[in-house]
Order: structure tokens, then sequence, then C-alpha cells
């Protein structure tokens, strides 16, 4: 009789406590005093992940049960992430394939730019669409040929996978295996990097970092393209030319905390913290 009373009870504790369901980032949901809780793993774009670990931290404070895991990779890798279901959302800088969609649903939480960055020291003020094209796809190999000094120019390039290299590719109408890439760089922060520590080099980046490193004193500055400036402020009225919306990926529509935090991310309450990562938010 004891032992059928206490199997009772552990039952009612377990219904009332345990929680339901599968998967990393939607077990244990609930309402709490805190808010929700679980954990969400996050993936993809370098260029998209440090707003949205921002986003992160702030929510986590709103919701002190929640812990969310922001890991880069490329856009390429948080999207396959979802596929795989390693993640629950993805970021990119990109919209999806075709392909893609079929099973993904995208949700645009900002807009960028992509720009040319050369050293700070080169007296190149601007190059042309077809310059630039020439340049990266080996027509070009010497400053002096578009107006520089006479010496040989170091492409930097991003690697395959990066969403940036399919918008400079989609732009310019080149193929990535055209390029004649010197250096081959991962996220923003490398390429930037790259170009300011050599002064014949030449890269892209997206604008936002560009234009912080630049106020912050690296030895870089962003080229215009079609003399349009490369700035935040010309992104957002939408005259420069190569922008582009960014976004979380979820597989098939979010749910749970993943929805919650998907909504909040495209919600006003975050604005400040895209304007901080010099990105524009999609209104």
């Amino acid at each position: 009789m004891r032992f059928s009373m206490f199997a009772t009870m552990m039952l009612l504790v377990c219904t009332l406590g345990c929680g339901s369901g599968g998967g990393t980032g939607t077990t244990g949901i609930a309402p709490a005093k805190g808010g929700l809780s679980g954990k969400l793993e996050i993936s993809g774009s370098a260029t998209v992940s440090p707003v949205v670990a921002e986003i992160g931290k702030r929510f986590e404070s709103k919701n002190p049960g929640v812990r969310i895991n922001v890991q880069t990779g490329g856009s390429s890798k948080g999207i396959a992430d979802v596929q795989k279901g390693l993640v629950e959302i993805g970021m990119s800088s990109r919209d999806l394939k075709d392909d893609e969609k079929k099973e993904l649903k995208n949700f645009a939480i900002a807009r960028d730019g992509v720009c040319i960055i050369l050293h700070k020291e080169n007296p190149v003020s601007k190059l042309s669409d077809e310059q630039i094209v020439n340049i990266y796809t080996g027509k070009v190999t010497n400053w002096k040929d578009v107006g520089g000094p006479d010496k040989p120019i170091t492409v930097v390039s991003k690697a395959e996978g990066r969403a940036t290299l399919e918008a400079f590719t989609h732009y310019f109408k080149i193929k990535s295996p055209d390029i004649k890439a010197s250096v081959i760089i991962g996220d923003n922060a490398q390429g930037i990097k790259t170009v300011a520590g050599s002064p014949d080099s030449i890269g892209y980046v997206a604008v936002g970092n560009a234009e912080f490193a630049a106020k912050d004193g690296t030895p870089i500055k962003l080229l215009p393209l079609k003399d349009v400036a490369a700035t935040i402020e010309n992104v957002k009225n939408g005259t420069f030319p190569l922008s582009r919306k960014l976004f979380l990926v979820t597989k098939g529509d979010p749910s749970g905390l993943s929805k919650v935090f998907v909504d909040y991310c495209s919600s006003k309450d975050v604005h400040d913290l895209m304007k901080e990562q010099f990105l524009v938010p999609i209104e």
C-alpha cells in the first residue's frame, strides 16, 4: 500500500514537473517567473552573429531560464546546420535557394551592404565596376593600371560558402572560380585586418564593419560604388547599389522558444542593437 501511494505521488510529480518533446532547444519550455526556459543553438553568418549575440544577451537577461549559444562559420554552414537538425536557428546573409526553400523558412531582420576596401595609404579613391572585375579576374594585376602606384595588387577574397562572396559575385556578374585571389579569408574582421596590414591589397566586406573599423582608426578606406559612398546611411536610404537582407533561418515554421526569439529579433525592441552594430533594421 505504501509502495502504491509512493508510486502515485511520483507519477503526479513527474506529470506536473517534467517537460515533453524532443530536440535540443525547445524542451522544457514553460512560462516561469523569470520568463521562458530552455536553450537555443544558433550558427551561421559572421555578419549576422554579432547582433544576434547581443540580442541573445538581452533576451537572456529578460528570461533567466534561457540560454542562447551563437556560433559563426558562414551562411552556408548555418543553413546546413538547420537542415541537419544540429541547431534550431541559422543565420544567413543571403536569401534561401529554391531547393532550400522546400524545408526551410527565413525571416529578414536587418539589411547591410558590401563594399570594396583599400589600405588608407593607397592613393586610389575610386574604381569602376569594370576595373574591380578586371582586378578580381586577374586582367589587371598592378595598381598603376588603375591610377595607383607601380605595385602588384594583392587580391583578398572570401572563402566558398560565405554569403558576402555570393553577394559580391552576383553584383559584379562573375563566377567565384574565376576570381584570382592572393589571399582567402573568412569573416569580415579577418578581411579588414588583412587589408589594414597590406598597403597593396584590395578586399570586400560588410559596409557596417568597415565603416566602424575606419572610424575607429583602422587604416582602411571604403570605396564608393557608382559614385555612391559606402555608408550605412546610404544602405538605409536605398542608394548604395550593393546591399542585401540578413536572415534568421528555421526548419519549417518556428515554434516554442525558437518562434519567440525570432519574433523578438524582428521587433522594434532590438532596433537600438541593430544600429549599434551598424545594421539597418527591417521596419
